[in-house]
């Protein structure tokens, strides 16, 4: 049973910057899709960004230029780090992994970004 542990949420002001951790239990793949996805209260969970099966990374279009994830392999651990932190990258942010047809989620991490 594969388990995600999310760590790194808080409390920012605007503009500044926070980088949250997605330790992975169990042996992953750096082909496996992981990567993040976050959900604001009243809202749909949205892809924020990730790893793709193929290898590469998408990011939604709202924090490209801003969020940069990446990944440790050996540790087993997926990062995302949060640049200029806008009152709308409020939000749950929740890791993501699949492994074949399974998908697991983390249990998530609060983002908050107020002044």
């Amino acid at each position: 049973q594969v388990q995600l542990v999310e760590s790194g949420g808080g409390l920012v002001q605007p503009g500044g910057s926070l980088r949250l951790s997605c330790a992975a239990s169990g042996s992953i793949f750096s082909r496996n899709f992981m990567g993040w996805y976050r959900q604001a209260p009243g809202k749909q969970r949205e892809l924020v960004a990730v790893f793709t099966s193929g290898g590469r990374t998408d990011y939604a279009d709202s924090v490209k230029g801003r969020f940069t994830i990446s990944r440790d392999n050996a540790k087993n651990t997926v990062y995302l780090q949060m640049n200029s932190l806008k009152p709308e990258d409020t939000a749950v942010y929740y890791c993501y992994l699949q492994i074949a047809t399974d998908g697991y989620w983390g249990q998530g991490t609060q983002v908050t970004v107020s002044s």
